[in-house]
Formats: structure tokens, C-alpha cells, sequence
């Protein structure tokens, strides 16, 4: 079944740099976008991602949330004709602040009958303490109540049982990376497959086309914020790249991958307009924005 992405910006996150590639510009503010992806083309939308409830929330993190109106998720879904109601699944590649906070809070626009999707590593590892402060109670206690409500949550076991079809053309696979219960979700295009990654690549640029401060062919930096080994960064960051044809991170536009590469920028859906690597200069998320307010 051929099936489209649609990028949802859900608003910008100020932080600093090394925060998101590890070593790099320390010291240095860098604002990036946070994305949703609604999958369109089967029998009901499907979600994945939700940002975060509100932009002060960020605050906990020493970060700043910039939202406008339009990006709020509800705005954002109305655009392509799709109410919370209309949405099948909520799927989360993991739980951060800035990825969950629409699901299962009072803010929620979602009904009871929206079935929440998650790793159940994910779960475990929320309330592990190793990342205490990116799992704020107010997302992760109405998800644990969830666990007791009649088909209220959908906890996939990744990790053991190896990737798993949750409707025909999308897949989950257990990511590696970021956070030890983060999943991939695989979407087959007309074009080929998406692969929407979640925080295993924050900056696509700088981690995979001139990757920082690697000497190694093919070698991709790791981001600066993460709850497993570097390896294990490394071989996700390789794992989704060759996945598919597209690839789909959280905080920067997608890419068109070949081979392990990365060979041309998307914008606003995929399969979507091709835009050249080289016509965006390094760490330059705006001029993707730019493109993106236009519709390209």
C-alpha cells in the first residue's frame, strides 16, 4: 500500500548546540524545528509524534519553546482535513518532553478510543531515572493509568520480537539508539520506504553529510544527548539510513538517502519536491523554512 508523510511543525526548540551533536559549537544557542508526521492514505491517519504540551514546558530542560498558533497539533492536523478524532493511532517514537506531550495529558485533544502506541522498553525506561527530567510526570503518569483502560495503550516488544506490522505498510523496528526503548516507523511510499527516526539523528548535516569531527569513511557523528553507548549511536544512525529511500528525523528536514547517503532534502511531505543538499548551507534550518512556508 502506497502511503504519504506529511511534515507537521509543531513548533521550535532554542538549545544548545553540542546538546544535539555532541562536541560541536559548546556554548552556542541553535534553534531547530520539532516535527509530527501524520501518515495519510490507509483506512484511518495515523500520527507519530506530538511535541510538546507547551513551549514553557522546555523550560525544564534550559531550552526555550517557540510555538505559534499554527503549530499547535490541532491547527496543524486540521490543514490536511484530519481531526484528533479522526486519528486511528498515536504512535511515539519515544517519549521525550518534546515528543509526547499531546498523547495522554489533560491537554490531550485525542479521545479515549485513540489507541497510544509505544515501545514497551519505552515505558520501563521512562521510569528507569537515567533521563528523569526529559520524562516529565504530568506525560508519563496518565500513560501509565492507560495501562489499566481497556485497549488504551499498544506496547510492542521490539526489542525481542523483531520488527512488527502494525497496519499494512507501516512497520516498527526497535531503533537502538537515543533512548533504549526508541522505535523506528517505516512507511512504504509510491517512492520507496520513509524511515521516521525520532532523535536517533537530530542534524542531518552535521552527523551524515559532513559528519563532526569524524575521520573514518561513511562515519557518522552521534548527537549529545543519549542513554546508550556510542556504538550503539552509530550503528542506529547507519541502521536508519539504510532503511529506505527517505529518512525522517524530529528536529530537521527529511532527506533522500542512496546507499547509505544522503542526496537531496525534503520539505514538507514524502515523496515530496526534491531540494539539492548543497542549495542548504550547514546548520541553516531556516532556509528548509523558508521553503517550508512557501509549500515547496
Amino acid at each position: 500500500m502506497a502511503l504519504e508523510v506529511k511534515v507537521l511543525s509543531l513548533g521550535d526548540i532554542a538549545l544548545e548546540s553540542s546538546f544535539l551533536v555532541l562536541g560541536r559549537n559548546m556554548g552556542t544557542v541553535a534553534r531547530v524545528p520539532t516535527f509530527g508526521f501524520l501518515i495519510l492514505g490507509g483506512n484511518d491517519p495515523i500520527l507519530v509524534d506530538t511535541g510538546y504540551v507547551n513551549p514553557d514546558i522546555m523550560r525544564a530542560l534550559g531550552m526555550d519553546g517557540i510555538q505559534r498558533e499554527e503549530d499547535k497539533l490541532v491547527n496543524r492536523l486540521a490543514e490536511h482535513g484530519v481531526r484528533p478524532k479522526d486519528v486511528r493511532y498515536v504512535l511515539h517514537t519515544h517519549l521525550h518532553i518534546d515528543h509526547a506531550g499531546l498523547s495522554a495529558t489533560p491537554e490531550s485533544p485525542f479521545p479515549a478510543t485513540t489507541i497510544m502506541g509505544i515501545h514497551r522498553r519505552e515505558l520501563e525506561y521512562s521510569v528507569s531515572g537515567i533521563m528523569t527530567a526529559q520524562y516529565p510526570p504530568s506525560y508519563i503518569k496518565p500513560l501509565i493509568d492507560r495501562l489499566h483502560v481497556p485497549k488504551g495503550l499498544r506496547l510492542f516488544d521490539l526489542d525481542l520480537s523483531g520488527p512488527e506490522e502494525l497496519v499494512p505498510g507501516v512497520v516498527l523496528e526497535h531503533a537502538g539508539a537515543h533512548t533504549e526503548g526508541s522505535m523506528n516507523i517505516i512507511v512504504e511510499t509510491a517512492e520507496g520506504k520513509a524511515c521516521i527516526c525520532g532523535d536517533v539523528i537530530y542534524d542531518i548535516n552535521d552527523q551524515v553529510i559532513q559528519p563532526w569531527h569524524q575521520v573514518g569513511d561513511y562515519e557518522p557523528a552521534t548527537t549529545g544527548n543519549q542513554g546508550t553507548s556510542k556504538r550503539q549511536e552509530k550503528a542506529a544512525i547507519k541502521k536508519a539510513l539504510n532503511s529506505g529511500k527517505f529518512i525522517l528525523p524530529v528536529h530537521d528536514y527529511p532527506a533522500v538517502v542512496q546507499n547509505g547517503a544522503v542526496v537531496g532534502r525534503l520539505v514538507v511531505c514524502v515523496p515530496g519536491e526534491v531540494v539539492s543538499i548543497v542549495a542548504v548551507p550547514p546548520r541553516n534550518w531556516y532556509a528548509l523554512g523558508a521553503l517550508f512556508a512557501a509549500g515547496v
